[in-house]
């Protein structure tokens, strides 16, 4: 075990993962369908807006945001530009329309508009993306744990997986959108905290760190190269940003669920709101941290000599190789620990030692050594603590949402026979999926690491499906000549097409990916819906503005 990891430290995890659990037993009185998977629709606003904020921000975040600042920019706050652009969208159009059709999945609309093939397939999508996005998340968010508290990385996925789906099991969505607040808070004070504790251990405190994270280096907030292959370029994160953030808030069912479960239309437009402030702290909070960490280790660049020791002791990469050979020349055969002939070398060379960091790939290992070094017994299982949160609501979330997808969007659709006649066989049927698809995306996490870069892996799963998810919507609620062969063939193209491109381009920046597989999509589908093939086009089809005048009616 890490010697960071103390008796006071467990006894925090154990009792963050005691209460977790306990709030699903205590709501495990589940006798309905409709409580199970829409808490009743009778959730207040700021436990929906809570919950929403909590369950889309997993622990690639928690971890990419810091690592990110750390390693070669803040840039990546344009996000929130373009999560406040597409906001409008989302409160006005999305929101609006399920409320107004009285969804149970947002796919549901789409069968209205087009016809069931679409409404499955963009269902499937969802699901897909879902697990393999839990998977990620999850693997994740065990790297970072096993690295700060010496627990065995699969135990942690095992663990984290079991007690979430326990949880979600016993207390359905009610459980699930409580215990996100829950996770919201705990990682809401831990980033609070490490960014304080950061900043007072940095000279010259928060002015100390700006004058240091700035000084000597470009293109730190902007940069607008259209090269695909520039890391955080400010056109790729603002464009990549808004569609996937509209996506995930707007066609993805995890979101849509917390807005089917508010007591009106205007509860789940005021927690949305709700969710863009938490994002406004919460996001800037895990950059300020990557800014701290990248100005204490300049300051002492030595404390960092056991994470870059270890790694070039490896030599498992080129780079790797080429710096252990060039220290082997340096000192020959010093009898002195290599981890000291490491420290000495980059002791009055911290630029240098950032830069062979950032070669190296281990951007997201300077946060477990500060906690290491820095964070007192008890808090540092208040990270572990965090990090758990953020991955157990990414789970809970994902679980009963590809649940709620499976039994309404193709069981009660496509099979209405199978359904139970009693709501307690109900209750069992939803039960025993929420423990099988559980079961997959724990396995699927054991697996993830074969796959490469982990936030390269969810971003591009999310370009490939997400991207022409978000498409699908689009056609249906604004396209009124779109045509149910062209959106449903169309779909499928836009997200083949995304796969082959990220196949042959390894090498682009992973955000380019979602304008290309949302943009391919809808110009497919546009050029098919010209066809006469499929079902005849209605003269009113259900867009967005038809939804609008029968209302005015």
């Amino acid at each position: 075990m890490a010697e960071s990891f103390e008796t006071l430290d467990y006894l925090v995890v154990l009792g963050y993962l005691g209460i977790s659990l306990g709030l699903g037993f205590a709501f495990r009185k589940q006798s309905s369908r409709e409580e199970f998977f829409t808490a009743g629709k009778s959730m207040g606003r700021i436990t929906v807006g809570l919950s929403v904020m909590a369950t889309l921000f997993s622990a690639n975040s928690f971890v990419m945001y810091p690592s990110t600042a750390y390693g070669n920019s803040i840039r990546v706050i344009m996000a929130l530009v373009a999560f406040w652009a597409m906001a409008p969208i989302v409160i006005w159009v999305f929101i609006p329309v399920y409320s107004k059709l009285n969804c149970e999945t947002a796919y549901e609309y789409l069968e209205h508009r087009f016809h069931v093939s679409v409404r499955c397939l963009a269902s499937a999508l969802f699901v897909i993306l879902r697990i393999s996005w839990m998977a990620a998340a999850t693997y994740a968010a065990s790297v970072a744990i096993s690295g700060i508290s010496g627990l065995n990385q699969y135990g942690v996925i095992i663990g984290l997986g079991v007690i979430a789906i326990a949880y979600t099991m016993l207390g359905g969505l009610r459980a699930v959108m409580w215990t996100d607040v829950l996770q919201f808070f705990v990682f809401f004070g831990t980033i609070v905290f490490a960014a304080g504790l950061l900043v007072s251990r940095t000279k010259g405190g928060i002015s100390g760190v700006v004058e240091t994270y700035f000084e000597g280096r470009d293109n730190m907030l902007l940069d607008f190269s259209i090269d695909p292959t520039v890391r955080f370029a400010t056109i790729a994160i603002l464009l990549g940003s808004f569609l996937e953030g509209l996506s995930a808030f707007g066609a993805d069912q995890v979101a849509v669920q917390r807005y089917i479960a508010a007591r009106d239309m205007r509860t789940s437009q005021t927690g949305f709101f709700i969710n863009l402030l938490g994002m406004m702290v919460v996001v800037p909070g895990l950059l300020v941290i990557g800014m701290g960490l990248f100005s204490y280790f300049h300051q002492h660049p030595a404390a960092l000599a056991p994470v870059i020791a270890q790694k070039i002791a490896l030599a498992d990469s080129d780079v790797g190789i080429e710096l252990k050979n060039q220290f082997t020349q340096m000192h020959g055969d010093s009898t002195v620990p290599f981890v000291d002939v490491v420290a000495d070398h980059y002791r009055d060379r911290p630029r240098e030692l950032h830069a062979d960091m950032v070669r190296l790939k281990l951007n997201d290992q300077a946060l477990p050594q500060f906690v290491k070094l820095q964070f007192p017994a008890g808090v540092v299982g208040l990270l572990v603590a965090a990090l758990m949160a953020a991955t157990m609501s990414s789970i809970d979330s994902g679980v009963h949402s590809v649940t709620t997808a499976i039994v309404v969007d193709f069981r009660d659709r496509l099979k209405p026979q199978w359904r139970p006649k009693t709501e307690a066989g109900e209750m069992k049927v939803a039960r025993m999926l929420v423990v099988l698809i559980g079961a997959l995306s724990i396995i699927l996490a054991c697996f993830v690491g074969e796959l490469g870069d982990v936030f390269a892996v969810a971003k591009k799963s999310v370009g490939a499906f997400a991207a022409p998810l978000l498409a699908v919507f689009v056609m249906g609620l604004f396209v009124p000549r779109a045509t149910t062969f062209g959106v449903f063939v169309g779909t499928w193209i836009g997200a083949a097409l995304t796969l082959t491109l990220m196949t042959v381009y390894t090498d682009w920046f992973a955000m380019w990916f979602f304008p290309l597989g949302f943009f391919s999509s809808i110009g497919i589908s546009l050029l098919l819906s010209l066809l006469p093939i499929g079902p005849k086009r209605s003269d009113k089809p259900l867009t967005f503005w038809e939804i609008r005048r029968s209302e005015q009616k």
